[in-house]
């Protein structure tokens, strides 16, 4: 069962918007518009978080905007800028067996293929061709490395991924 107070942000809202009770939305989600897939939402107003729900969204221009139940004035709607919006992991939808969710590799032990003890993934990048695992050394490196960045492309650097335990095997040199 999954503790309540785990949430998975997935945007931010930003200034009102109008005099309706409209918020500009900063989603984090690929497509920008699948914030609003998710249902219900979680904002963290003053520290706590509150479950709401989405009466209406739009675009505007580059942009969106939505306004929340029960959020009728400007006045309203200013309470909730700068708030977190999360949802439960549960809502997330389930992935092909090749693919994985950014969240779920954070905490990965690394280890090559001769069995090296790379570190542990502490986040990941996005650069456009391909992800980058941020994998940070141990403290006793025989390398004297503090971090390495090692491309998550499978089957050429990424050989296996085993969540349950924990674990990346790849095929990396320790000394880059």
């Amino acid at each position: 069962m999954t503790n309540i107070q785990e949430k998975i942000v997935v945007g931010r809202l930003g200034s009102a918007y109008g005099i309706r009770g409209w918020l500009k939305v900063n989603a984090f989600t690929d497509v920008p518009e699948g914030i609003f897939d998710y249902s219900p939402l979680y904002l963290k107003v003053q520290g706590q978080w509150q479950q709401v729900a989405v009466a209406n969204w739009r675009h505007h221009g580059k942009s969106l905007i939505c306004r929340l139940e029960g959020v009728e004035d400007r006045n309203q709607a200013e309470q909730y800028v700068n708030c977190d919006v999360a949802i439960l992991p549960e809502q997330l939808n389930d992935l092909p067996e090749d693919e994985f969710y950014w969240r779920d590799l954070v905490g990965c032990n690394v280890v090559n293929t001769k069995g090296y003890d790379m570190g542990k993934v502490t986040g990941l990048l996005e650069t456009g061709s391909n992800d980058v695992l941020e994998v940070e050394a141990k403290s006793n490196d025989a390398f004297g490395k503090r971090e390495r960045l090692i491309p998550f492309v499978t089957e050429q650097f990424i050989l296996e991924v085993d969540l349950p335990g924990k674990q990346i095997k790849v095929d990396w040199d320790p000394s880059f």
